[in-house]
């Protein structure tokens, strides 16, 4: 097996590597952007941040339930690298329409450009629902396949170091509207000369006849799908893996807000550790196994998330806030006698979650044969959106109720504990 880190040296793999890594970080630096921009700028109240935050995560998630069924049959029957393309300009128009409500934001509106920013965030949903299948389903097709544990693992660590570092920049220039416009359409720009380099990979298949109607072609790919019982299992431990994350992606930023009682600077290092510990699991699992594909450390390593999601509420209840009126910079924060602990705690969450996903990411992209690799993908997708849709509205529900963000991390804790249970059964199904 070549070394993971060598297939960045390979023209079948670096173009998509890149171009993946600067889609990433575009969706990122805008959303976070957004995120924070109305976090600190637009709302004053926990419970309507809260709500904003899980609406945005709904509504970016929604798009992968309704079309993942279409793009999986797109994918599967059409050249993949001209598909990227296709997604690339399109991002140009949805950062338009983003840009322009945080500009219109920044002169004191609110309806107008709320309404602006969450329909680009629908934008954004779509594009990663064209392309999501394909940055996994086209490793198979491009690489030998003892590399394709190894080409998904970097894909995997790609993805959140770009989202650590859209999280970080987010975090120092959310509030000037107009270098986060210029920014996400240079980096739009970028990766669309990145896409142009992706060599081709064309329909391996027969051709499809395309279902549009994206309820009977979901419910189709499903049931074509979840038959087969690893890629079932696969399926619902990933599902629970994003519905977890989901869970902790719309909490943090009003957690650090109203809890850890600290600024803008410090929600952007929050989401970027967390960024950095997933791209490390994602590695460390990749060393472990030996390009082997198997789920032998994902029951451990999903109850080892729980037991460090445990130790960041146990952190977090401990804290001790900021004077009224104040809230903490990194320097405060990081000088702070519990941050030690959340932010280590947080890192194991990141690390030990990367650990448990990257393995069934490949499960689904080598059951299947090659021609359906995308359809595979696209069917987890379905799945994966519903159930993190129904975790968004579930903190926004139980949140209107009263119910704290720091209370919310003893439910992502009883989950952990529901994935352990799948990934065993999967791991005596499979090996």
């Amino acid at each position: 097996m070549i070394n993971a880190l060598g297939l960045l040296k390979r023209r079948r793999f670096l173009p998509l590597f890149t171009t993946q890594f600067l889609g990433a970080f575009n969706d990122n630096l805008f959303k976070t952007s957004m995120v924070l921009f109305a976090t600190y700028e637009i709302f004053q109240d926990e419970a309507q941040e809260s709500f904003f935050n899980a609406l945005a995560a709904a509504l970016f998630i929604l798009p992968f339930f309704l079309f993942s069924a279409l793009a999986g049959q797109i994918a599967d029957t059409t050249d993949k690298a001209k598909i990227i393309r296709i997604v690339k300009i399109a991002e140009f128009g949805i950062m338009g329409v983003g840009c322009l409500g945080l500009v219109l934001a920044r002169t004191g509106a609110v309806t107008v450009p709320v309404v602006l920013m969450l329909t680009a965030v629908v934008g954004l949903g779509i594009h990663s629902t064209f392309f999501g299948p394909i940055k996994y389903a086209i490793l198979p097709q491009h690489l030998e396949d003892d590399d394709v544990l190894g080409g998904t693992g970097l894909v995997e660590a790609g993805t959140y170091l770009s989202i650590l570092l859209g999280t970080i920049v987010a975090g120092f220039i959310y509030h000037s509207v107009f270098v986060v416009a210029a920014m996400t359409f240079a980096v739009a720009a970028l990766g669309l000369l990145t896409a142009r380099m992706v060599p081709p990979a064309p329909r391996l298949g027969p051709p499809l006849k395309l279902d549009l109607n994206p309820f009977t072609a979901s419910w189709r790919l499903i049931s074509a799908t979840m038959h087969i019982p690893r890629l079932f299992l696969a399926i619902c431990a990933i599902s629970f893996f994003w519905t977890i994350g989901s869970v902790l992606v719309v909490i943090f930023p009003p957690l650090v807000k109203n809890v850890l009682t600290a600024d803008a600077s410090v929600a952007s290092l929050v989401l970027a550790i967390f960024s950095v510990g997933v791209a490390i699991g994602s590695v460390v699992v990749n060393l472990l196994l030996r390009g082997h594909i198997s789920a032998k450390y994902s029951p451990a390593s999903v109850i080892a998330m729980g037991g460090a999601v445990l130790g960041f509420w146990f952190a977090v209840a401990n804290w001790v806030p900021a004077p009224e009126g104040k809230l903490f910079d990194i320097a405060a924060f990081v000088t702070h006698s519990g941050a030690p602990w959340v932010l280590l705690s947080l890192l194991g969450v990141a690390i030990f979650g990367g650990m448990f996903v990257v393995p069934l990411y490949a499960f689904l992209t080598t059951t299947v044969p090659k021609d359906q690799t995308a359809r595979t993908v696209a069917a987890n997708n379905v799945v994966n959106s519903g159930a993190m849709t129904l975790g968004s509205l579930s903190v926004a529900g139980v949140t209107a109720l009263g119910v704290s963000a720091s209370q919310l991390l003893l439910l992502v804790v009883a989950m952990c504990g529901v994935s352990a249970w799948i990934a065993q059964k999967l791991h005596r199904a499979c090996d």
